[in-house]
């Protein structure tokens, strides 16, 4: 594959996350996904032949691998270094678009697909929050957390993160962040 057949590729997958995270899923068409990658509708469709799902799903995995490898460097550290640094990403992003734009992933798991062929984007969402739940679980587990109290704990996180950013960008403020923030930090053990 050449570096410019990858690069547009890399490009259209990109440009779909921002969308996601900003339009939500069903705002996200292929036409406009391809004006701000700077491609080509026919290249779009070249390396993305079954259309607006499969540059979606690709965009969610992308996304969710994004903040996993992240949070994976982080769980190294602890739980706690792990958490801090999931919020603090979340932060960052709210703060950076002006709560204009969120997670992408869950955009694609608040929107009902339009047609059946939507659910592998949904089915893509799901894998990533069972991802990072999983990652979380695991570094509280290796503190000394119980498996079923670990992973509710972890359930608990994404939950709760993923809803902060509903309600910040909904009332353009990080104040339901911060206060979720704190929260969860205190239900981590020492």
């Amino acid at each position: 594959m050449s570096l410019r057949r990858s690069d547009t590729r890399h490009r259209v997958v990109l440009a779909t996350a921002q969308m996601l995270a900003q339009h939500g899923l069903n705002a996200t068409s292929i036409r406009t996904i391809a004006q701000r990658a700077q491609s080509p509708l026919g290249s779009t469709y070249h390396h993305f032949p079954e259309g607006k799902q499969q540059v979606v799903t690709e965009a969610v995995t992308w996304a969710g691998a994004q903040v996993s490898e992240h949070l994976a460097q982080q769980l190294q550290a602890g739980a706690g270094a792990g958490l801090r640094d999931f919020l603090a990403l979340w932060r960052e992003t709210l703060l950076r678009a002006d709560f204009h734009a969120g997670c992408p992933v869950l955009a694609v798991a608040v929107q009902e697909p339009l047609d059946e062929a939507g659910t592998q984007a949904l089915d893509a969402a799901a894998q990533v929050f069972t991802q990072w739940q999983a990652q979380l679980a695991g570094a509280l587990q290796a503190q000394g957390v119980a498996p079923e109290q670990a992973a509710g704990l972890a359930t608990l996180i994404v939950a709760a993160t993923e809803g902060a950013i509903a309600l910040c960008r909904a009332e353009r403020s990080i104040a339901a962040f911060d206060r979720t923030a704190a929260q969860l930090r205190q239900l981590l053990p020492s």
